[in-house]
């Protein structure tokens, strides 16, 4: 088996968690992350010998149009467009040109026929915090007041609105990463000052008091879902610290992860929710590259074999729309 010495941190998996193996067999699924990363090996693990599991870079994707080729997609030494689908597994930072040429090389795959997941359009829009919650706004899923904004006194005038009191976030990342609670005048002043030297956008909301939150994956028609708890920090993400639990998904929770994920486009999409103290459930973020390592501690599903079922049940979906 694939990824031998690997060690899976999950429990109680189901025996019938292989019952969509049949509809995988030879199939080649290209996993665009890094070869030596917990996710890459699980897709391995999950995959087995029935699918094959190709890593590649985005930092070596190249594209060749014209000649005897036609259209060539490749991460060496991976023919990404002779795969049956590829899964994007991360969003490495890079120029605004490496960026806008990643989108448009998935969107060329899409092109030739490989299943995408998730679809460029749908990483796009979920990698930007701002376009995200105005897509959800839209939809009327109830999100935080938000400010989004290019200029100091701008950003000021937000933070006493605000209460004096709130979350600065960057418009990219995830994770926790660059995120910074604010609730000292003097030091907003500073931060923002110095941000806008830096030519950032400011991205602000109000801080919402909370002792947890929700992360949910949606997988297709699937959803799954954990709570999320930081004694040390009002970060919940375990990437900071915070501590999974169990947490059982009702058909409000599930709702709320399908439109939060339709919304953006994204067929497996995590979505963050925050219950303020009114009990009102708001999406703070839908994620379109969403890890399960710590979800997969708390459920009793193969993740990582739900994403390959899903993944082989689109590559057959597309085969019958093109016959």
């Amino acid at each position: 088996m694939r990824g031998s010495g690997f060690q899976v941190e999950f429990k109680n998996l189901p025996a019938d968690n292989s019952r969509h193996l049949e509809e995988r067999n030879d199939m080649r699924i290209g996993v665009l992350g890094s070869a030596d990363s917990w996710y890459t090996n699980d897709l391995m693990r999950a995959a087995g010998l029935e699918m094959s599991i190709e890593p590649a870079a985005f930092s070596q994707v190249s594209v060749c149009i014209g000649g005897n080729a036609g259209v060539r997609v490749d991460s060496e030494p991976t023919a990404l467009h002779d795969l049956d689908a590829v899964i994007v597994r991360t969003m490495p930072p890079g120029s605004l040109e490496q960026v806008v040429f990643r989108m448009d090389a998935l969107a060329t795959l899409e092109e030739q026929g490989v299943v995408v997941l998730n679809r460029p359009k749908a990483i796009e829009a979920a990698v930007d915090k701002f376009l995200t919650t105005a897509r959800l706004h839209r939809q009327g899923i109830a999100t935080p007041q938000t400010v989004a904004c290019q200029d100091f006194e701008s950003a000021m005038n937000a933070f006493e609105s605000f209460g004096g009191d709130i979350v600065l976030k960057p418009l990219f990342g995830g994770e926790g990463r660059g995120i910074m609670r604010l609730d000292d005048s003097a030091l907003a002043h500073r931060c923002f000052k110095t941000l806008g030297q830096l030519d950032a956008v400011f991205y602000i909301q109000p801080f919402i008091e909370h002792d947890s939150d929700i992360r949910l994956l949606r997988i297709g028609e699937q959803v799954f879902g954990m709570r999320r708890r930081n004694a040390l920090d009002w970060r919940t993400n375990v990437s900071q610290g915070g501590r999974a639990e169990p947490l059982r998904v009702d058909s409000q929770l599930e709702r709320l992860a399908m439109e939060s994920s339709d919304a953006v486009g994204a067929e497996i999409a995590g979505v963050d929710v925050i219950v303020d103290n009114s009990g009102r459930q708001l999406v703070l973020e839908v994620n379109a590259v969403p890890g399960w390592r710590a979800l997969q501690r708390v459920v009793e599903i193969d993740v990582a074999a739900a994403i390959l079922d899903f993944a082989a049940s689109r590559v057959g979906k597309a085969a019958l729309e093109t016959d």
